[in-house]
């Protein structure tokens, strides 16, 4: 067994079942490996960012790491931006990175980099094997890296080329993790006090695992006994939505809607969400959303078990279950097919109403999506992935990754045109696996969130070279003949009714399908 054989062998003990792989020579060892060991399956993907981003996605649906493979450090840089949202997921993730072998890192050859300082900024944890036999064992610290409480971390392994060829040790079991901490009594009582004595002048506010079906029961129970205000972070790794469930609202992106909203606020407290505040720093407006006084108070952190700490405070409050609502709305899909033109709210309604049971919505809809959350409120119980640090070309590789840690489950992907074209090559490894992913392109054939934030920033184009940096047309991008070449059958949508029929044919397809919304 050979060092490569070796890490396969230890992440294959270690439950680890799929690598999101794009490789290079410095990995060949690791693919030949492939066939010589069982148990993990390996999915090709055309940019390193399709890796990382399919990575998150799946750890966000099995609730286990998933490993990439890259290629060095120019590999690894191509990958970052899908680690960073990955990071701000808390989506455990074990990156093996291929490195020139030991004795070739020190002449400057092409390809060399500084891999540990590229990895660093995107890593919880963070090696170099300095042997092949002590690659299993580097494997199973890594592995063991990825957990902390509540948490998924980021681990990265970087394999020097001769420590994958030279011979391997023995397979290595990881440590299991620590486990999240329980509640804190004191914690409790004071966030019981709180919210009984302010009622709607505090916010509970769900972050992290808060935002799961036990938490958000117990959260609704509470603020139906305290009269305390409830509301989720707007950007969570992992919701649960549609009918039947307790719907928490999200706190709103935008800077003056979230302080409308917090408006009156005199304590937040805090369950596994951090404090409120604004994705960027706006002329004349605040960075922090909660009201000037208002002070927060942690019920639990984010690495904690947040659920069993809003048991233990709606216990401590003598609070029952609280009632499920109606959704505050219902389709008429016949008359939706009839609707005429097309509009966000028109699609949101199109798509809610065709949902099938138990998907997974993989929200990069960015402006298009903002307001859908009432209509998805309606629809079939489903499970909501939003990006999570901004960094777009998310959607597209979270959807392949959710679809594999979820087999079998629907996924609904929400893009937008601009964000899509950041890791198209996605589609392909979708097309490739033969997976049941329905990817909707809003393709208003601009980037129409950065014309919204040239207000928000007080900005203003005034000629023709600024207005072309925010528009995608001139030529406009054919997203069903770009999905076609890349192996995705498809359709486009520039009516309510054509919507329909593509989103039926889509679903019903049970495979890989885009159809493009002309906005």
């Amino acid at each position: 067994m050979n060092g490569a054989e070796s890490l396969l062998a230890t992440l294959a003990a270690n439950g680890v079942d799929v690598c999101f792989a794009n490789p290079g020579t410095s990995e060949m060892h690791f693919i030949a490996a492939l066939d010589r060991v069982a148990g993990v399956r390996c999915v090709l993907g055309l940019a390193e960012s399709v890796a990382t981003g399919a990575a998150d996605g799946y750890y966000r649906m099995a609730r286990r790491p998933a490993a990439t493979l890259l290629h060095l450090g120019p590999g690894l840089g191509n990958g970052i931006a899908n680690l960073h949202n990955a990071g701000k997921a808390r989506s455990g993730i074990v990156n093996i990175v291929g490195d020139h072998a030991l004795a070739h890192r020190r002449f400057e050859s092409p390809l060399r980099s500084d891999v540990e300082a590229i990895a660093a900024p995107v890593s919880h944890w963070l090696k170099t094997s300095a042997s092949s036999l002590e690659v299993a064992r580097d494997g199973a610290q890594a592995l063991a890296a990825t957990r902390d409480g509540a948490l998924g971390r980021i681990a990265t392994l970087i394999l020097p080329a001769d420590t994958a060829w030279g011979p391997g040790g023995e397979p290595v079991l990881a440590p299991p993790p620590n486990v999240p901490a329980a509640p804190q009594a004191s914690a409790v009582r004071a966030a019981a006090n709180v919210l009984t004595e302010l009622g709607s002048r505090a916010v509970l506010l769900l972050g992290a695992s808060g935002v799961g079906e036990r938490a958000r029961e117990a959260a609704a129970a509470i603020a139906a006994r305290t009269g305390c205000r409830l509301l989720a972070e707007f950007y969570n790794a992992r919701m649960p939505g549609g009918r039947g469930r307790v719907r928490v609202d999200r706190l709103p992106y935008g800077v003056e809607a979230a302080v409308e909203k917090l408006a009156g606020a005199e304590r937040l407290v805090l369950a596994g969400a951090a404090e409120p505040i604004a994705f960027f720093a706006y002329p004349g407006k605040p960075s922090e959303l909660k009201p000037p006084g208002c002070r927060t108070l942690v019920l639990a952190e984010a690495r904690d078990d947040v659920p069993a700490a809003l048991e233990a405070l709606r216990d401590e409050l003598g609070a029952t279950a609280a009632r499920v609502t109606a959704p505050d709305r219902s389709f008429d899909i016949e008359a939706l097919r009839n609707a005429g033109a097309l509009s966000a709210d028109v699609v949101g309604d199109v798509l809610a109403a065709l949902l099938p049971e138990n998907a997974i919505v993989v929200d990069e809809a960015v402006s298009s999506g903002r307001a859908f959350g009432p209509c998805f409120a309606a629809a079939a119980p489903h499970d909501w992935l939003a990006v999570m640090g901004g960094a777009i070309g998310f959607g597209l590789p979270a959807a392949l990754g959710a679809a594999l840690g979820a087999p079998g489950r629907p996924v609904l992907a929400l893009e937008g045109d601009g964000s899509a074209m950041y890791t198209p090559q996605a589609l392909w490894s979708i097309a490739r696996e033969g997976l049941p992913v329905l990817a909707v392109i809003f393709a208003n054939r601009a980037y129409r969130i950065l014309q919204g934030e040239l207000n928000g920033m007080g900005a203003a184009v005034g000629g023709p070279k600024a207005a072309a940096m925010l528009r995608l047309d001139q030529p406009s991008i054919d997203w069903v003949a770009l999905a076609r070449g890349l192996g995705v059958p498809g359709g486009r949508a520039q009516t309510a009714g054509d919507l329909v029929r593509e989103v039926e044919r889509g679903f019903a397809s049970g495979g890989p399908y885009l159809i493009e919304v002309v906005l």
